[in-house]
């Protein structure tokens, strides 16, 4: 967003701090003639991601536009690789967080590295095996009945439908709860 302080019957700063204070995190750059220091300053500590001072050249405002969506375009690139969706499921790989359409889910460390084992290969038949391998570790006794506890727990957890047994072969998590 462009932001010229200078408004018409409104002052841009206060229109740049109600922004802030809605919590909108869309990029603004704010143009103005003020050149002070402590403009410049209040400005960005007001949330302005840039400061131009006019007059400038448009060569100047069109390569500061562009850093700016690199920005956001990096933003979006670091969320899509640290979250993880199928369906209403998603996983915070950051914050370690759960969510099950719109509410907070809390899992154990085992049960969300097993959740996120299923989200990264949704609608793939995983073995028993497999889940062991690369949820406990290879020494894991495959004779234990760990997955089915942990499957269980995600299932009462995320709701029945979610996780389904393919009999013989494994688990498959579906991308949509399960009618």
């Amino acid at each position: 967003m462009l932001l010229d302080l200078g408004l018409p019957g409104k002052d841009g700063l206060a229109v740049l701090q109600e922004l802030r204070g809605q919590g909108d995190s869309l990029s603004v750059i704010v143009l103005t003639a003020r050149d002070g220091v402590d403009d410049t300053v209040t400005v960005l500590e007001s949330g302005a991601d840039d400061y131009v001072t006019k007059p400038f050249r448009f060569e100047e405002l069109l390569a500061r536009i562009k850093v700016q969506m690199r920005g956001l375009h990096g933003q979006q690139k670091l969320q899509s690789e640290t979250v993880l969706r199928v369906g209403d499921l998603s996983l915070n790989l950051i914050t370690r967080q759960a969510i099950i359409s719109g509410r907070t889910v809390e899992l154990s460390a085992r049960e969300f590295v097993l959740a996120e084992v299923l989200l990264r290969h949704p609608m793939h038949v995983m073995s028993k095996e497999q889940l062991l391998n690369r949820v406990w570790g290879y020494d894991y006794d495959p004779g234990s009945n760990v997955i089915e506890v942990y499957i269980r727990h995600l299932r009462q957890k995320f709701g029945n439908g979610y996780i389904e047994t393919i009999r013989g072969m494994g688990y498959r998590l579906r991308g949509q709860k399960k009618a």
